[in-house]
């Protein structure tokens, strides 16, 4: 089958929604924050610790996995799920984003889009369609339409001129989707502009897919005001019984913010990628184990997470694994970060149940950013 929404409430001060994903994997409960695992694992962490750690939805990466090992080999393996033994829903993206940091504006045409591997220079020409038809031979419960990812500084007309164009790439990827166990999600784009994002929701709710993203948000160079405005300027136009998912969002208050403005589910690499800097997240804000003041902190790296990593070592200890290069300190800090992130997303559910998120979310600013 494919994924179902249920929404199960709204939250009464904000748009905040508390809501059920099924899948062919069991249900979920959203807002979720889904784990990336970009090659098909979550960077020095196995599926078991995924799944101690409460993790629903994982992500893959299109682009990467066509380049190594290729579609062909997860599709023989018996799909992704077998491939690397998750037993849990798995989302694929694109490989849109990957391939436009790759590619120049001029190898961009209506048919695909021209660019160099990263790994060996080689030329290759990703479609809308070559996208899809990756997407379903990996089998992933859900797959993302092929989009254009323009920058964020990108002009008005550009914008426009875009947005049309992956409104068309949409239709053909759509027309060539042929996994009926897996769903496929819509991808709105526009900048900046309000009537540029109403625009490309209004016309890719037209197309009628299983659930609907806000692309083109996680750019290093928007500002936090145009990523929320982003998404308010689409919200109201995503049917209620459809997910509603933000792509590449991960930092804590940005989750916060999503999920006031009516987002389901957020993923992102940051977690995984603070780990291997020896960065940590807790309830007082980001820490960097590199610090000469951890150095005999026999304290857990946040006192009040149920982590494995928390609950066995210590600052002093995972500092010590950072500084000798050793893996188990990333793989420790990765343990704890992703956790950190899904309970966050644990509790946001458990305020909206109670009504009181606005609440949840003053005490959380004032702890995490010290206000």
């Amino acid at each position: 089958m494919k994924i179902e929404y249920i929404l199960l409430k709204r939250e009464k001060t904000t748009k905040a929604r508390l809501g059920n994903i099924k899948t062919n994997y069991g249900t979920y409960e959203t807002p979720m924050f889904m784990p990336v695992g970009t090659q098909a694992t979550v960077k020095t962490l196995s599926p078991e610790e995924l799944k101690d750690l409460n993790s629903g939805i994982i992500l893959s990466n299109t682009y990467h996995l066509w380049l190594r090992p290729g579609e062909d080999v997860v599709f023989n393996a018996g799909g992704l799920h077998k491939f690397m033994n998750w037993n849990g829903p798995i989302l694929t993206d694109s490989g849109g984003f990957q391939v436009f940091s790759l590619a120049k504006p001029k190898d961009i045409t209506e048919e695909g889009v021209m660019f160099k591997s990263h790994l060996n220079g080689d030329k290759l020409f990703l479609t809308p369609e070559k996208s899809i038809e990756i997407q379903n031979k990996l089998d992933s419960d859900i797959a993302m339409s092929f989009d254009e990812c323009p920058p964020a500084s990108a002009n008005y007309e550009y914008m426009k001129n875009s947005i049309e164009r992956t409104l068309r790439w949409a239709k053909r990827g759509k027309a060539v989707h042929n996994n009926e166990n897996q769903a496929l999600f819509g991808i709105i784009q526009g900048g900046a502009y309000q009537d540029l994002r109403e625009y490309s929701a209004k016309e890719t709710v037209k197309l009628d897919f299983d659930g609907y993203s806000i692309g083109g948000v996680a750019n290093d160079h928007e500002s936090k005001e145009d990523m929320y405005n982003a998404i308010d300027y689409s919200i109201p136009f995503i049917p209620e019984n459809k997910v509603r998912y933000l792509m590449g969002v991960g930092e804590p208050i940005d989750i916060l913010e999503g999920v006031i403005r009516g987002i389901d589910i957020f993923d992102c690499v940051l977690p995984t990628r603070l780990a291997r800097h020896g960065h940590a997240f807790t309830k007082y804000g980001k820490i960097n184990l590199k610090n000469q003041k951890y150095k005999e902190d026999f304290t857990p790296i946040d006192e009040h997470c149920d982590c494995y990593a928390c609950r066995h070592f210590t600052k002093s200890y995972i500092k010590h694994l950072i500084n000798a290069d050793e893996t188990f300190g990333a793989r420790l800090l990765s343990i704890h970060n992703i956790r950190f992130l899904i309970k966050l997303t644990e509790d946001i559910r458990d305020a909206i149940k109670d009504d009181n998120l606005l609440e949840f979310k003053e005490k959380f600013v004032r702890d995490y950013y010290g206000e």
